[in-house]
Parts: structure tokens; C-alpha cells; sequence
């Protein structure tokens, strides 16, 4: 295993630990050259509200999950082209995707490699679907992952699928406070 596969590995354990039991989502897929990530939730709140706190991604992001160890760091410039952005300290800055699909209310992808996976040769595609149900809304979060990661990228996916499903699950718990 090669120096940066190792730090990879030890980086994604390490998101694992951090990573509340029973939080899993569902992997829908998973080969080699990719995987399909996918959570729903149900949530009190209308889906405009709901919408809305989508991107305050900085109020309900984890923090261990951030280079900044600051959510509040985070921000998603709600545009085609919007920067999924981090400040960091000194000026310095991450890019961790961009919009390229938005329906206020309803609709919000990112084309994005979160974390590790930003230094592999991989591309991704993560929505939001927010849609009525009752008085709440469903949220429905789709990651689709595909590309080269030493290894295959099969064996990454567990480890994406825990944090994603953290981060929807702080979304809930972020909405249901603040009702």
C-alpha cells in the first residue's frame, strides 16, 4: 500500500470512530471504479425552511469534518457555478464542490469530492431532494462517486456512507430545533 493510500485509510478510520453508530445510510452500489451513497429523512419543517437550511450548510455541518474544524466556516453560494466553499486561517481557502443544479425549495447538486477523496482521481455528484410530506418534508440525499482510488473505491464507500449519514442526520436534529 503506497504512503498516500495509507494516509487515506488512517484518515477515513479515523472519520469512522468520529461517526454515530446506528447512523448508516443505505449504499445502493459499490464497485471498484465507484459507488452510489443514499439517506431520506423526515423532517418537521416545510420544504422551504427545509431548503433554506440546506444551505446554512455552516449550522448543522459537523464540525470534525471540516479542515477548519469550524462549520461556521462553511458556506454554498446558492448560483450555478456557486462555490461549496471553506474559509481557512490566513486567507486560505478549500473548495470542496460547486453548483451545478438548483430549484429553490426542492432541489440543490453539488458536484463534489468531499474530503479524502478530493486528492483521488474521482468525481462526484451530491443531491439534495426536498420534498412535501404532510406538514414536514422528506429530505433525500444521493452521493454518486465515480473514478480511479488506489484499491477500488468499493471499499470507501462504508466510510463515506457513515459521514454523509452523520450530516443528514445533524440536518434533522438542526431542523427539529429550530421549528
Amino acid at each position: 500500500m503506497t504512503a498516500w493510500a495509507r494516509l487515506v485509510w488512517a484518515a477515513l478510520v479515523a472519520v469512522l470512530i468520529c461517526a454515530p453508530a446506528g447512523a448508516a445510510a443505505d449504499v445502493v452500489d459499490s464497485a471498484a471504479g465507484g459507488f452510489t451513497l443514499k439517506t431520506t429523512v423526515q423532517v418537521a419543517t416545510p420544504p422551504a425552511r427545509t431548503y433554506q437550511a440546506l444551505l446554512d450548510i455552516g449550522s448543522w455541518w459537523n464540525k470534525d469534518h471540516t479542515y477548519s474544524g469550524d462549520a461556521k466556516n462553511l458556506s454554498i453560494a446558492a448560483q450555478p457555478g456557486g462555490c461549496y466553499c471553506e474559509k481557512l486561517p490566513d486567507g486560505g481557502a478549500v473548495e470542496h464542490g460547486r453548483v451545478v443544479n438548483l430549484v429553490p425549495g426542492s432541489l440543490l447538486r453539488l458536484q463534489t469530492a468531499l474530503g479524502p477523496l478530493q486528492e483521488l482521481g474521482v468525481t462526484g455528484s451530491m443531491t439534495w431532494q426536498v420534498a412535501a410530506s404532510g406538514q414536514g418534508s422528506t429530505v433525500t440525499m444521493t452521493y454518486v462517486v465515480g473514478g480511479y482510488a488506489p484499491g477500488g473505491l468499493q471499499k470507501l464507500a462504508p466510510l463515506v456512507d457513515q459521514v454523509l449519514a452523520q450530516q443528514v442526520q445533524n440536518l434533522k436534529a438542526f431542523l427539529d430545533k429550530s421549528r
